[in-house]
């Protein structure tokens, strides 16, 4: 009996320490999974990637000690396309001004002050009235196309508008300012001019043809109307000087042409009233600026030649 219990604790034993051999293993293994994962600042346990940090090794960036794209030459080792300016090596227009040194179309003025032929050489325009011009031809320029001589139904035989023509005050041997820089023979009637005052019979023995117009009286002598002050009282004059002949016709006849070829031509843009006002003066003085010719402001040879008129 004794034998039967001593051989069961001794199988009971023994079964103890198998079961606590068993056991110690597992507790083991469990212990040691996770040395696997791979640990802050420590390679992991396979010898095969020693020297080469993980993707989640932390403080170092990802493929450290190996650069793959980085190691060719690449766009990122040097700019692309180094020494040329992509875009910029082209200039766009912005970057260059346009047609430098040409004028563009606004450089043509209006047809008051256009310049016909001005910045065409030989065509240099003069300053205001009284200056130089450049150097204008033997008469001014060449003519222009032939305008036909017209009549034209103007009221010359009363006094005009005031406000269109203002009178003129009379003052003894009074000369044309600016004529005597105005050369040539042309110009000469200009340079002589100065206003005298006589009676009717004076006039009339001395200038047989003498003739009415707009409020005044005007005396014709070797190719031009001159104003006759004096022949009658309160004669109205709107302009004291020379006015050339055209045709032979009387002075308002001769103005209502020059205004309407100057109509024509765009610098004239009043009513053809045969009176030389402010305005007309203004267009005559514009069309003499750009065909370079002395700005007279008047009715003179040169600038009814340039019209075409003579």
């Amino acid at each position: 009996m004794r034998m039967i219990l001593v051989f069961i604790c001794s199988l009971a034993l023994g079964l103890v320490n198998a079961s606590g051999q068993e056991t110690q293993p597992t507790k083991e293994k469990k212990k040691a999974a996770p040395t696997r994962q791979a640990q802050p600042g420590k390679p992991a346990r396979k010898p095969a990637q020693a020297g080469r940090p993980t993707t989640a090794a932390p403080g170092k960036p990802v493929q450290a000690g190996k650069t793959k794209a980085a190691a060719k030459p690449t766009e990122a080792g040097k700019p692309s396309e180094y020494g040329k300016a992509r875009g910029a090596a082209k200039a766009t227009p912005a970057a260059r001004p346009a047609e430098t040194g040409k004028p563009r179309a606004a450089a043509k003025a209006t047809p008051t002050g256009k310049a016909a032929t001005a910045g065409k050489p030989g065509a240099s325009p003069p300053p205001a009235a009284g200056g130089k011009p450049g150097k204008p031809g033997a008469a001014g320029v060449a003519a222009g196309k032939p305008f036909k001589p017209q009549h034209f139904n103007v009221a010359s035989k009363g006094k005009p508008n005031p406000a269109k023509a203002p009178a003129v005050k009379f003052q003894q041997n009074e000369r044309i300012q600016g004529s005597q820089n105005w050369q040539g023979a042309n110009y000469q009637v200009f340079r002589n001019y100065k206003s005298e005052w006589h009676d009717k019979g004076w006039w009339r023995s001395h200038y047989p043809r003498v003739v009415f117009v707009f409020g005044g009286w005007y005396y014709w002598n070797a190719g031009y109307w001159f104003p006759a002050w004096g022949y009658a009282p309160n004669a109205y004059y709107f302009y004291n000087g020379p006015i050339y002949g055209y045709h032979g016709m009387p002075p308002d006849q001769v103005i209502a042409n020059v205004q309407a070829a100057l109509q024509q031509q765009g610098y004239y843009q009043g009513d053809v009233d045969g009176l030389l006002g402010p305005l007309t003066r203004d267009a005559i003085a514009n069309y003499q600026r750009d065909h370079g010719l002395y700005v007279t402001s008047a009715i003179d040879q040169p600038t009814l030649q340039s019209l075409g008129m003579a």
